[in-house]
C-alpha cells in the first residue's frame, strides 16, 4: 500500500527519536541510520490505518531490528582489526538524542556505550530504552515481548554492570574547552610530566583504526604509559602528515558530551579523541581514528561552524 504524504510525515516526525534510540542501542550512526531506513521500509509495507499508535509501533520494529544486528554485530567483532569502539558524535548531532536528565547524558557517552558492548542485546534493550528514553516497564515488556518482571530484572542487571565504571565529571561547553586546552597545552609540550599531573594513576588510552589506520591494538595503561603515548602522538613531524595527508588542525569540542580533541585536514576530520574526565583527573582517552566511523562526523563538521584551531599543525 502507498503512503500517503501524511504517512511520511508521521514517520519522519520520528526520525530523530529512532536515530537515538538506534544509535544507543548498535554504537555506530552508520548502522543506525540502515536500522531506520530498514523501519521505513517496514512501515511503508504495513498497514498504516490499522495501527493504533504509530510511535509504539515504530520503536518495536526498530528495536527488534536492532537487537538481530546486535547478535551479527557480536560475531563480527570478534574478527575486528584491534580495538572496537564505538563512533562518535559531535556536538549537537541531533543522533545524540535526548539530554534532559544526567542519565540520558551519561548513556550517550562513550565510556558507557563502551561498557554497553558487555552486556546482552535484551539487557542494552532494556537499559537504553529505560534510561535514556524514559520508557516505562509495561511499556518495555510490550516492545521487547517480556513481562514486566522481567523488564524490572533486567534493568537491575544492566544497571550493576554500567555501574562498575568509574564515575564521570559532567561538564559544560566552556569547561570542556577549557579542560581540551590544557591537556593540549601539556600534551604538545614535548614533556611527559605535565600530562602526568593531569592523568589519573590508572588512566587508560585506546584507539580504534579499524585496520584502515595504525593504532596499537593493546590499551596504553598507567599515567605515565599514557603520557609518554600521548607526548608522542602530539609531536609534529613529516611521517605524519605524510601519513594523515598534510598538516591537521586541533579543535576543541565535545563528542558524546565529553571533552574532545578533534584533528582535521582539508576539512577532513581523521581522528577524534575523546577525554573521560573525573574527579581525580583524566582517567581515559578513547581515540577514534576509523575513517570509516568519522565519515558523519566529517558531515557535521563541515555543515557547522568550529572556530579557530586550538593548533594549526603537527
Amino acid at each position: 500500500m502507498a503512503l500517503t504524504v501524511s504517512d511520511v510525515e508521521r514517520f519522519e516526525a520520528s526520525r530523530h527519536r529512532l536515530e537515538a534510540l538506534a544509535y544507543r542501542l548498535l554504537g555506530s550512526a552508520s548502522e543506525a541510520e540502515d536500522a531506520v531506513q530498514e523501519t521505513f521500509l517496514r512501515w511503508q509495507a504495513a498497514d498504516v490505518e490499522r495501527i493504533e499508535v504509530p510511535e509504539a509501533w515504530l520503536t518495536k520494529v526498530l528495536t527488534n531490528l536492532c537487537l538481530n544486528q546486535l547478535t551479527s554485530a557480536r560475531a563480527r567483532r570478534e574478527t575486528y582489526v584491534g580495538q572496537w569502539l564505538p563512533e562518535p558524535l559531535l556536538a549537537g548531532d541531533p543522533m545524540l538524542g535526548p539530554a534532559e536528565t544526567a542519565e540520558q547524558r551519561e548513556s550517550v557517552s562513550l565510556a558507557v556505550l563502551a561498557l554497553l558492548e558487555r552486556l546482552s542485546p535484551g539487557e542494552r534493550a532494556v537499559y537504553v530504552l529505560r534510561e535514556a528514553f524514559g520508557y516505562a516497564h509495561r511499556e518495555i515488556a510490550a516492545i521487547l515481548d517480556i513481562t514486566e518482571d522481567a523488564s524490572q530484572q533486567t534493568l537491575h542487571r544492566a544497571r550493576k554492570h554500567v555501574a562498575r565504571g568509574r564515575a564521570r565529571t559532567q561538564v559544560d561547553e566552556a569547561a570542556a574547552r577549557r579542560i581540551v586546552e590544557e591537556f593540549l597545552t601539556a600534551a604538545t609540550s614535548g614533556r611527559t610530566e605535565p600530562l602526568v599531573r593531569l592523568l589519573t594513576q590508572d588512566a587508560v588510552s585506546i584507539g580504534d583504526g579499524g585496520g584502515k589506520v595504525p593504532a596499537r591494538a593493546k590499551a596504553f595503561e598507567g599515567a605515565r604509559a599514557v603520557a609518554t603515548f600521548l607526548r608522542g602522538l602530539f609531536k609534529p613531524g613529516k611521517a605524519k602528515r605524510a601519513l594523515t595527508g598534510g598538516p591537521a588542525e586541533i579543535h576543541a569540542t565535545t563528542a558524546n558530551g565529553d571533552p574532545a580533541v578533534v584533528a582535521v585536514v582539508h576539512g577532513r576530520v581523521i581522528g577524534i579523541m575523546c577525554l573521560e574526565v573525573t574527579p581525580e583527573g583524566l582517567a581515559g582517552f578513547r581515540n577514534q581514528v576509523n575513517p570509516d566511523k568519522l565519515e558523519r562526523a566529517t558531515r557535521r563538521w563541515a555543515a557547522t561552524d568550529h572556530g579557530e584551531p586550538l593548533v594549526r599543525a603537527f
